[in-house]
């Protein structure tokens, strides 16, 4: 992982509101609409912080219908625990 792509990952978790969207869906896949149902926000701005989170690739994005479902990339957040866990030794 370089160092933009952290760089990016560290931004996105910056913002508390993007912080709830990962605690809301660290157990599975939720739709659009069962977010909005749990956070204080418009559709528009939920999806802002959705492009962000996905973008740097800490969340996946899967259209059905016309739904879109988001789940954690644990792959990518593994990279990046990984790489924290470096700073610990």
């Amino acid at each position: 992982m370089r160092t933009g792509e952290k760089e990016r990952i560290f931004k996105a978790l910056g913002d508390s509101n993007r912080v709830e969207i990962m605690d809301l869906i660290k157990d599975g896949e939720l739709s659009a609409g069962r977010i909005l149902n749990k956070i204080q926000m418009g559709q528009s701005t939920l999806s802002h912080h959705m492009k962000i989170l996905c973008d740097c690739g800490i969340v996946n994005a899967r259209k059905e219908s016309r739904w879109v479902y988001y789940s954690i990339n644990k792959e990518t957040v593994k990279e990046v625990m990984a790489f924290m866990d470096e700073w610990l030794k």
